[in-house]
Order: structure tokens, then C-alpha cells, then sequence
């Protein structure tokens, strides 16, 4: 074994969870024994947060139940904002401006805290939004769904149940992926007994990072250079001559599609069969694509580069009307139910995380050549 074959705790196991498995060789995702093919687009976000939450609450509701305190959740998180935020905040990015937002929320662990954590990001996402565009952040509406209130707080208008079904299946479909980067900051936060609050700020912290949450952006930054489907495979040959690493593409665990590709490009076909998704804007993602991953295959062939979650992601969150500068935040939105989760099993199951480290500086001097200290 090298001394670089632990760099990024590569294959080390760091928790045992019942929360969810990745398995990278399957291309298969199960969030806590179903898997993600069976839920995503038909189970609800408040579902799957009642799901990952079994018995780390006292008298977690079912739900139903679940799903009207998180709306009132948006309501108490709303009271937070104040008056001078606006000028403040409105000069950073909306992952920066909420995530100083966050930090109003009170440390806990109990079931309200859990709550007001998976309500900030949607709350004060949309704010800052507002804000930028010049208007004035709007209230939510408890009754209303989590995606489908997010999108409202965002537009000014009620979204179409095709637009908050479509985003609704994102939020699903980001909720939990293994002890990944922001996960594991999360668990690691959590395991000091620092509090909910504290642990989810470390996950965010991690995906603002862009080698973890960062590339859904660029991905249609990518398109709109390419702009139409016949010059997507010249475009693409030349990118991979300048080295460039095609957005959208290739996994750390996954050696065959990421499972939430294919989640989301069902859910963006759905949406584009109600009228909500520009048919050219989908013809030229699914032949850039086919370029590719034609390019990948032909280039590299000793390497797995299929298309993942960042992919389709981009398409999505654009078709419901979400600006790329936002991605992140809105994947924060749909993470953060798993963070909370994890941050609780840690807690209940685990105990602090404290690694090892090996040391390679220089060796100390032996104690007969030490200079001896002048004296003054």
C-alpha cells in the first residue's frame, strides 16, 4: 500500500447506516429499502423526510401530519428575516446569502429543529432570489406543498402541479446518497454533540465545494455553447482536445449510469408532455448526450464516464424557472433532509469521529545538533 492509497478515505469504511446504500457496479440507489426507481416521481419529499426520519424523532408523525408542520416550519423560518437583509445580502451568492441565513437557526435536536433546518433553504433561497431581482421576498403558504411553495416564493405566481411535481421528483431524488462529502461533514459536525443546526451548516459548507454540488450550472453553460444539436459532436471533440472535463458526466462511485440520471430525464419527460419544457431545449441535452457519451466510450475506453445526476439536474431546475446561479441552494434543499438524518444516526449509534493521520514532515533534529537558544 502506497502512502497515497487513503487519500480521500478511498474504501475506508466510516459508518454503518440504514439510511441509504449506493451501489457504485448495480447503478443502484435504495433509500432505506426502496429503491429510488420505485419512489422518485411518486412519493412525495415530505414522504421520503418521514421515511429517512423513523425512530431518530419522539413521536415523528406520519406523513401527512409531517407535511403540515413542515409548512408552518416556513412560516416560523420566514420570521427570521429581517429588514435590512435585503441590502446585506443581496451582493452574494444565493448559496452564501443562505447560508448565513441558516446560521439564525437555532442548534437542537429535537423534531422542530429538524423541521425550521429542511425549511431554511427553500425560505430563504427563494428571499434572496427575490431580492436580487428586485423584488420583495414573499410569505409561504403552510399549506401548500414543499416544491410547490418553493416555486411560489420564487416566481410570484403558483407553479403548475407539473412544475411542482417535476421539482418535487428532484428533491426526492437528491434526499440521501451515501456518506457522501457534505454527508460525512455533517456526521463528523454531529458527532462533537455540536447540534443539527451546526452539522447541516457543515454539509452545506462541503457542497458549496465544486467538485461536489458546484456543476449542474455549467452543464447548461455547456449547452448554450453548444446551442444546436448538429454541432454538439464537434463541439464536444474539441473540449476533450483541450483537456476539458465534460459537466454531466463520469462518477466517483458509480462505474455504470447514476440511477438518478434516469430519474430525473423521466421527470423531465413528463414535464415536457404537459407543455412545461422548450421540445428543442430536450432534443439538444439528449444529443449532446449521445455525443458524449460516444466521445467518452471512443476516448477513454478503459474508463466508465456515463452520464450522472448533474445532467438532467440542469435541465430540470431550469425548466421550472430556478436561475443556474441557484442550483446548488435548491440541491441543498433536497440534502438537507438527508443531512439531518445522518446527523441523528450518528449521534444515537455512533460515537466522535476521530481519525488517524500518518506523519510524513521531516524527521526532528537529533538533540545534539539543536542550536542552542542565544543569549541575549
Amino acid at each position: 500500500m502506497t502512502d497515497d492509497d487513503n487519500n480521500g478515505l478511498e474504501g475506508v469504511v466510516a459508518a454503518h447506516t440504514v439510511l441509504s446504500e449506493v451501489d457504485g457496479a448495480a447503478g443502484r440507489l435504495v433509500l432505506r429499502g426502496h429503491v429510488l426507481d420505485d419512489i422518485a416521481g411518486r412519493w412525495r419529499y415530505e414522504e421520503v423526510l418521514a421515511l429517512l426520519w423513523q425512530g431518530f424523532f419522539a413521536q415523528l408523525p406520519a406523513a401527512p401530519e409531517l407535511a403540515l408542520a413542515l409548512g408552518r416550519a416556513r412560516t416560523d423560518v420566514a420570521a427570521l428575516l429581517r429588514a435590512d437583509d435585503r441590502a446585506a445580502l443581496s451582493a452574494l451568492t444565493p448559496l452564501e446569502a443562505m447560508r448565513a441565513l441558516l446560521a439564525r437557526v437555532p442548534d437542537g435536536d429535537d423534531l422542530p429543529t429538524a423541521l425550521r433546518l429542511v425549511a431554511a433553504p427553500v425560505v430563504f433561497t427563494a428571499a434572496v432570489l427575490r431580492w436580487k431581482a428586485g423584488e420583495s421576498a414573499l410569505a409561504p403558504e403552510p399549506e401548500a406543498s414543499h416544491a410547490a411553495d418553493f416555486l411560489r416564493m420564487v416566481s410570484g405566481r403558483p407553479a403548475t402541479s407539473a412544475q411542482a411535481a417535476a421539482l418535487n421528483a428532484y428533491l426526492v431524488t437528491v434526499a440521501d446518497h451515501g456518506l457522501n462529502a457534505s454527508t460525512f461533514a455533517a456526521r463528523v459536525v454531529a458527532s462533537t454533540g455540536a447540534g443539527l443546526a451546526s452539522a447541516v451548516l457543515a454539509g452545506l459548507s462541503a457542497l458549496k465545494g465544486p467538485l461536489h454540488g458546484g456543476a449542474p450550472g455549467p452543464v447548461l453553460d455547456m449547452l448554450d455553447a453548444i446551442g444546436h444539436a448538429d454541432a454538439a459532436a464537434l463541439w464536444l471533440d474539441a473540449a476533450l482536445d483541450r483537456g476539458e472535463r465534460l459537466m454531466g458526466f463520469g462518477h466517483r462511485i458509480y462505474r455504470v449510469r447514476d440511477p438518478r440520471a434516469d430519474a430525473l430525464k423521466k421527470a423531465l419527460r413528463q414535464l415536457a408532455q404537459a407543455g412545461g419544457v422548450e421540445a428543442g431545449r430536450v432534443a439538444l441535452a439528449e444529443a449532446v448526450e449521445r455525443a458524449a457519451l460516444a466521445s467518452l466510450q471512443a476516448r477513454k475506453p478503459g474508463r466508465v464516464l456515463e452520464t450522472n445526476v448533474e445532467f438532467y439536474t440542469a435541465l430540470l431546475l431550469e425548466a421550472v424557472g430556478l436561475p443556474r446561479e441557484a442550483f446548488t441552494a435548491v440541491f441543498a434543499a433536497g440534502r438537507v433532509g438527508g443531512w439531518v438524518a445522518h446527523a441523528r444516526e450518528q449521534v444515537q449509534r455512533g460515537r466522535l469521529i476521530r481519525p488517524q493521520s500518518v506523519y510524513v514532515g521531516p524527521a526532528p533534529a537529533a538533540a545534539d545538533k539543536v542550536a542552542e537558544p542565544a543569549v541575549a
